[in-house]
């Protein structure tokens, strides 16, 4: 059986018909070509690389179908590049892994910057993108790095912030903004 879906990917419109047990991660990587976001626990919903924006929030995309996003907004880590003012601008959240060093292999990669842009967006809302090594090293519980001992994204994630610290408030806001996104793009 399958069903047609419209969701707003990264700021533009998709609509394809679908089988009604596909996976979020599968409509993605398979029908849309956004390879960025990896499956890494066979669809258990254990290690987080397959973490996306839904409507807002980091979401495991091996637990969601792809029929419960119509008529959402999704963004993917491909998806940063559109909060960017210029073309070739890094996300702060990229340019902080970039800056530290915050991956190796790289396979997680996509799903820890989908989880932190969450939490950054979350406390620019509150206020202050203003955060301590624990509370991030307790928001990536959900996000496994086989690589790395964490300590060089979670300096990935000071640096972001520490970025979006010295902007105004309205031009850190405007980095996570999903609904600017709405589509923009055909």
């Amino acid at each position: 059986m399958e069903k047609t879906i419209s969701v707003t990917v990264n700021g533009r419109v998709q609509r394809k018909t679908v089988p009604i047990r596909m996976l979020l991660v599968d409509f993605l990587r398979d029908e849309l070509g956004l390879t960025g976001t990896h499956v890494g626990c066979t669809y258990e919903g254990r290690c987080g690389a397959c973490t996306v924006v839904l409507d807002g929030n980091a979401t495991k995309s091996c637990m969601v179908l792809a029929v419960q996003a119509d008529g959402h907004r999704v963004v993917t880590v491909e998806g940063l590049e559109e909060f960017a003012n210029a073309p070739g601008e890094l996300h702060p959240i990229q340019n902080g892994f970039w800056e530290r060093h915050g991956l190796q292999c790289g396979y997680c990669t996509p799903g820890m910057m989908m989880t932190i842009f969450d939490i950054l967006a979350t406390n620019v809302r509150e206020g202050s993108p203003e955060l301590t090594d624990e509370a991030i090293r307790q928001s990536l519980v959900g996000n496994i790095c086989r690589c790395t001992g964490y300590s060089h994204i979670v300096e990935a994630v000071q640096s972001a912030a520490a970025q979006l610290r010295g902007m105004d408030p309205e031009e850190r806001a405007a980095w996570f903004d999903t609904a600017k996104l709405e589509g923009t793009r055909s």
